[in-house]
């Protein structure tokens, strides 16, 4: 009986995620694809990812996300494929792949990309 209302109260805080995440998703429309996507990332990816890496460039349909340091890019690149769906889903921008990168190294690359 008690196990039942576990899985009760599972299913409906499933729910109730996928509700949030299509109001976010609808609120989100009338901005920009790469502010959609950025406000959209801390529920794609939950609390402990999002404080350790953040959207910073959306191009050709590449999110770009700078993460905290290599740990947990690992981490992120294991996941890529379920946070790019995640992330296309609730900010309703396509995505086709995420380019992670540590910090200090994001700006070296696009020095290089920007001459």
């Amino acid at each position: 009986m008690e196990r039942m209302q576990v899985c009760g109260r599972l299913l409906a805080m499933e729910g109730m995620r996928d509700l949030l995440k299509g109001a976010l998703g609808r609120s989100l429309r009338a901005m920009r694809d790469e502010d959609r996507l950025a406000a959209s990332w801390p529920v794609a990816c939950g609390k402990a990812l999002a404080e350790r890496g953040a959207v910073v460039r959306y191009a050709d349909e590449v999110v770009w996300v700078s993460v905290e340091n290599g740990a947990w890019l690992r981490q992120m690149m294991s996941m890529q494929g379920q946070l790019a769906g995640e992330l296309g889903r609730i900010a309703g921008v396509k995505v086709s792949g995420i380019h992670f990168e540590v910090k200090d190294q994001r700006k070296k690359t696009w020095e290089r990309n920007d001459r």
